[in-house]
């Protein structure tokens, strides 16, 4: 990307030199052909190793991006590639707005949908260790949660469990309501299970964290994308990283799409804008941005020892799931045949994407889509990522 830039803008300067003199003209020429070459030079020397230790050109990555985007009919993608702890390859394909034919580019802005939870949990764990909370102590005693005050089993959740996903809560109660041996009345909110027993992945759970965390901060649910700026994004060198609406969000943010199964065709989602903190899916950010975030998680950046083995440690086992054999505090944990895989998804509809992340390899990687198709790149992407092709 930056090397095509870079030659658009040499073009430009050889199209100015006409009114200098010959001699002058020409070693003109041919410095700038020779800054040209190495760019050119550099960019295709550019590679990522595959976990088995191949190494896959810059060339062949965006040349097999760009079959992906053709073959799924996805309006854009926005990748990542980290090895040995750094950012070794990003890019942007597609359309940011299908309609205009507006480019996807570095600026694109994209939701991070569930992928925010890794990013708020970082930011819970922070506020353990400033003595803001603690990830033990049953919520109740903080801030209660009126709609299961009725069972008193809510008492026992703590945050640790919000975070591992054990605390009982559905996903989401109006999508996904109660057995009717729960005895529990239509439409209420309810727990599924013991807290502390079993695992169901909950975005409602990460809400009620995040209302137990703004009252224990004395903020309000807008002013706390801000802390988490200060505290997280921009440290870890988010850039573009945001849980609240702005202008710069406003101005980059692509248009979500959802692709109709059976003719291909992508339909415009409606604008969410999270005005109100989500933890559960209102990050927007772009592919390079959050593999700065998995970086600091690679290198342990911001947070003790203890805090991260904590985030790293399986706090329950994941029954049936491809993606974990269990889960820690804000991340999918899954052994492979390459050492420990961390992970997570993200869905919210018309936005849709996954990182991976081998910790004690360093490497990885992160992509985020504007329509619901990830799965199927993720599956495409992964032998590369793996053996190379």
């Amino acid at each position: 990307m930056h090397a095509i830039y870079s030659f658009r803008h040499k073009i430009i300067l050889l199209n100015n030199v006409k009114s200098i003199c010959p001699v002058k003209r020409s070693r003109k020429i041919l410095f700038l052909f020779i800054t040209l070459l190495l760019i050119v030079i550099q960019y295709s020397c550019r590679s990522v190793t595959a976990l088995n230790g191949k190494k896959v050109s810059a060339y062949d990555i965006d040349h097999f991006i760009k079959k992906q985007v053709d073959t799924f009919r996805l309006p854009s993608v926005s990748i990542a590639f980290i090895d040995d702890g750094k950012i070794v390859y990003h890019n942007e394909f597609g359309y940011s707005n299908l309609k205009n034919k507006s480019k996807a580019d570095r600026n694109s802005i994209y939701e991070a949908c569930s992928m925010s939870k890794p990013v708020f949990a970082y930011f819970i764990m922070k506020m353990k260790e400033r003595g803001i909370i603690n990830i033990d102590t049953p919520l109740y005693k903080y801030l209660p949660y009126p709609e299961i005050e009725y069972d008193g089993r809510n008492k026992l959740i703590t945050a640790r469990m919000l975070l591992s996903h054990t605390s009982g809560l559905p996903n989401w109660h109006e999508y996904e309501p109660a057995d009717s041996a729960l005895h529990v009345a239509k439409g209420a909110q309810y727990l599924k299970f013991n807290p502390g027993t079993a695992y169901n992945y909950s975005g409602e759970g990460y809400q009620y964290l995040v209302n137990v965390i703004a009252h224990l901060l004395h903020t309000d649910l807008k002013s706390l994308s801000d802390t988490v700026d200060k505290e997280v994004c921009k440290p870890l060198g988010m850039k573009h990283a945001y849980f609240g609406w702005n202008k710069y969000v406003a101005q980059h943010k692509v248009t979500g799409y959802r692709q109709n199964e059976g003719d291909g065709s992508n339909k415009p989602g409606k604008l969410k804008k999270f005005e109100e903190f989500s933890a559960a899916g209102g990050l927007h950010t772009n592919a390079i941005d959050y593999a700065n975030f998995i970086i600091a998680l690679m290198d342990e950046k911001g947070l003790s020892k203890k805090s991260f083995k904590e985030m790293f440690e399986p706090q329950i086992k994941v029954p049936d799931s491809d993606e974990a054999d269990d889960w820690g505090l804000g991340l999918a944990i899954k052994k492979t045949n390459y050492g420990i895989r961390y992970m997570h998804s993200g869905n919210n509809g018309d936005f849709t994407g996954y990182f991976v992340m081998y910790k004690d390899l360093k490497r990885g990687f992160v992509f985020l889509t504007n329509c619901n198709r990830a799965g199927d790149l993720f599956d495409a992407l992964m032998p590369l990522f793996e053996n190379g092709g």
